[in-house]
């Protein structure tokens, strides 16, 4: 959604960005400049003007042209990657100004940079493959369809006059039509290749698609060969926005990104004669620290895809509940956390309840004043380490009756780590011991990071690398890990 310029209620991004500008260049064999494809993943510039505008697209694609000193015979183009989520402002920030020289000028000094370093060759293998799936649409139940029905009866001359007009034909053209045939096409020039699909794609899914590409560059073309509306991930389905209201624009089934995604990377693996990659968050050497010191259970919480919370020092994985997004920017460079909005990690308990210690990286997103909830970053049985909101001093630390006095400064990175030694209790946070007492153990089945359930007692922020181990550390293991944290 738009939430509007330094919105208080706006929090962060709902998914990652994917920030790479693709260009492949077709020249003759004297050097002359043939043919240029540029691929970003921006949806437009979207200032006021004429009814039909190139945008940014046909701008760049005159600047590039003209810097690069292309005949008037060479076509210069640019395709519109996986775009369906991002924009050019920044609601963090105070609003901008934008036009559409500025943005396409600074776009095509970048893509002339990259161009005159590229380098040619005089033959490279060439393919294409194809799938035609068919995909169901979330059509509206028999009380909705009525309704529907009913709204649009009034429209006069079937001509929708506000958004429930809109939406109420919408259910009417859903009904009427509940699958859709969709072409999927992945192309192959040498080591690049080219995923084409008729969707506003998210930059997830594109990320996922070039993360686990055979091939050595990977960029994906939206809205190639259709338009069947926007195809969020799962898990945004749960966060809502207009992206997922049922309509022409959005109306395939929930499992549509997950299921287009793993066609167009089975595409690719036939084209490339081998299978994909995987994608892996790097063991930086916070990482490295944490599973040195052999914890139980290790959640990175760097997914890409799906409800799992793999654990990286066993099998004790967890499940992904309520709402959340994946794949944002972490406490560190290149690290990836999971954004809890209302929902939690879900696991077995994995350390005696006796002698432990739960570590994790937290970025708090709420402001402290404003907080209408506590925010819990971690639970089992009794136990709750949380930030709290009204009833205590807002913004402080605080496990079970135990209350720290440093308040938390909204939108930053946090280390805190909870060390139990039978009934002594001591938190640190950022190294430092914030809390200690006593209080006894609470043995549990299962724990929860970011949120019990409870709509009172959720987490609205960033959850990075969450560690259990079988026994207390010390305040020295504790120090050391919070300075390889680098935050």
């Amino acid at each position: 959604m738009h939430p509007g310029y330094q919105n208080p209620e706006f929090i962060g991004p709902s998914g990652p960005v994917d920030d790479e500008l693709s260009l492949l260049s077709i020249q003759s064999r004297v050097g002359r400049p043939l043919a240029v494809l540029a691929n970003y993943s921006m949806h437009y510039v979207g200032v006021p003007g004429p009814l039909a505008s190139p945008d940014y697209f046909g701008h760049f694609a005159a600047k590039l042209k003209d810097s690069i000193g292309a005949g008037a015979d060479a076509v210069v183009m640019m395709s519109q990657g996986t775009s369906g989520d991002l924009h050019w402002m920044d609601y963090s920030r105070p609003k901008q100004e934008m036009n559409l020289e500025t943005y396409a000028g600074a776009l095509a000094a970048l893509a002339e940079k990259a161009y005159r370093g590229i380098r040619y060759r005089n033959w490279a293998p060439i393919g294409m493959a194809e799938e035609k799936p068919v995909l169901r649409r979330r059509v509206p139940s028999g009380e909705r369809l009525a309704w529907a029905k009913q709204v649009f009866a009034g429209v006069p001359g079937g001509k929708p006059r506000n958004q429930v007009e809109v939406y109420a034909r919408e259910q009417i053209y859903l009904a009427a039509e509940p699958q859709r045939e969709l072409k999927l096409q992945a192309l192959r020039l040498g080591d690049l290749a080219i995923a084409a699909i008729p969707n506003e794609v998210f930059a997830i899914t594109g990320l996922k698609i070039k993360g686990q590409s055979p091939f050595a560059r990977t960029f994906t073309i939206e809205l190639a060969n259709g338009a069947e509306g926007y195809i969020p991930p799962p898990e945004q389905h749960a966060l809502g926005g207009y992206t997922t209201w049922p309509a022409r624009t959005a109306a395939l089934e929930v499992q549509a990104e997950p299921r287009i995604t793993e066609t167009v990377l089975g595409l690719l693996e036939k084209l490339a004669g081998k299978p994909r990659r995987r994608i892996e968050e790097p063991r930086d050497r916070y990482a490295q620290a944490l599973l040195a010191a052999r914890p139980a259970a290790f959640w990175r919480l760097g997914e890409i895809e799906g409800n799992e919370a793999r654990d990286a020092a066993g099998a004790h994985h967890g499940v992904l509940e309520g709402g959340f997004a994946l794949y944002l920017p972490g406490a560190r460079p290149d690290s990836r956390a999971v954004h809890f909005a209302g929902g939690r990690l879900r696991a077995k308990t994995p350390a005696p309840a006796s002698a432990y210690t739960l570590e994790l990286l937290f970025w708090n997103g709420l402001d402290n004043d404003a907080r209408p909830v506590t925010g819990i970053l971690y639970s089992s049985g009794e136990e709750t380490l949380g930030i709290a909101g009204t009833g205590r001093a807002p913004g402080t630390l605080f496990f079970g009756t135990l209350s720290g006095a440093a308040v938390i400064a909204p939108r930053t990175w946090n280390h805190v780590a909870v060390v139990r030694r039978g009934r002594s209790v001591t938190v640190y946070l950022n190294g430092k011991p914030e809390i200690a007492g006593e209080l006894p153990p609470a043995p549990a089945a299962e724990l929860y990071v970011g949120g019990t359930g409870d709509p009172q007692s959720t987490f609205e922020g960033k959850i990075d690398e969450a560690a259990v181990f079988p026994r207390a550390l010390s305040a020295a293991e504790v120090a050391r890990h919070y300075r390889s944290a680098g935050i």
